[in-house]
């Protein structure tokens, strides 16, 4: 039988946790292109909501992926941040690959040694209030990360121009 609109979204509230989500997406924004920015870029955003879940949890869950990404001597680090949709919120950098903060010149990182991979945060409890998750019960955590800044990371690129740039000598070092 044909499922109505209204029916859907019903259905989509009556999930309750745990909600595991990632999902890939292409994200537009009114940034200036340049070495590590650009207003084209995929992202992938992580949802978990389930009881009992805090800031430790993303933090751990967010350190172990980076060192599994960037290696076990990786470090990173958490900084307080605001993000509309969840409190507390914190920004996740990870120590410059390219000059270890001892290139004041670094493209990348710009002479500071860190350079910002991702934004999480606990989920705030009116956005699970809003979706129909007793925020006295659940809680969870999201993060939004740039595929092309990860990549760059990864794989030694100093400039994200680099992917767009449709250079066949930067794709065939891969």
């Amino acid at each position: 039988t044909p499922t109505t609109e209204a029916q859907k979204k019903k259905k989509k509230k009556k999930k309750k946790p745990p909600i595991r989500i990632i999902a890939p997406g292409r994200v537009f924004r009114k940034d200036a292109l340049d070495a590590t920015h650009s207003p084209v870029f995929n992202q992938i955003e992580g949802l978990y909501v389930d009881k009992n879940v805090s800031l430790a949890d993303l933090k751990r869950d967010l350190t172990l992926f980076m060192k599994g990404l960037f290696g076990p001597k990786a470090q990173v680090r958490f900084r307080s941040s605001f993000f509309p949709f969840t409190e507390p919120s914190v920004e996740v950098d990870v120590k410059c690959v390219f000059c270890e903060g001892k290139d004041q010149n670094c493209p990348v990182c710009k002479g500071s040694g860190w350079k910002e991979m991702l934004g999480a945060g606990i989920v705030h409890p009116n956005v699970l209030k809003n979706c129909g998750i007793d925020p006295e019960v659940y809680s969870g955590y999201a993060f939004g990360m740039g595929v092309e800044r990860l990549a760059m990371f990864s794989l030694n690129i100093k400039d994200i121009r680099d992917f767009y740039d449709n250079d066949v000598r930067i794709l065939e070092q891969f």
